[in-house]
């Protein structure tokens, strides 16, 4: 009974996340792709991206998509399984995700080194913490409304 409740109450902490989110702040992400080894004309484009993440569910698997006008990226993964991706340069990683304390914690794991994502809500916006030796960029997202249909 009481895993049944454990389970419900992370289904909606992680409800909370769904939908669409678009870009309106970002710090430190060339310094966080120089550090992942990614060239400069590369690292330039990614600055000038203003990428859209949606975030869906069904039943326990959760799917991020991120969509900008340079690259494109979508993850499907359940929650402290590990799965493989491919993230920014061409490298395969093995990522996990959990749920703590209210954020959804990815941790990379790729030529010896450790990437941490963390995605969290703050004052109803979406940030993205990500990590790297040390090196933070931190994304902000707002939520994007969608229009109700009209009957009238």
């Amino acid at each position: 009974m009481m895993q049944f409740f454990l389970k419900a109450n992370l289904s909606r902490m992680v409800d909370l996340f769904q939908g669409t989110w678009k870009s309106i702040s970002c710090e430190n992400f060339e310094e966080y792709m120089k550090e992942l080894g990614i060239g400069r004309a590369s690292r330039k484009l990614g600055c000038l991206a203003k990428p859209t993440v949606t975030i869906m569910t069904k039943e326990d698997l959760i799917t991020i998509k991120t969509k900008s006008i340079f690259k494109n990226n979508e993850i499907s993964f359940k929650l402290g399984e590990e799965f493989e991706e491919t993230i920014p340069g061409g490298h395969k990683t093995k990522s996990t995700v959990i749920l703590d304390d209210g954020s959804l914690i990815q941790v990379q794991d790729w030529d010896g080194k450790e990437i941490t994502i963390r995605r969290k809500l703050v004052d109803e916006k979406l940030v993205v913490e990500s990590m790297v030796n040390n090196v933070i960029c931190t994304r902000t997202y707002e939520r994007v409304q969608t229009n109700p249909v009209s009957n009238s």
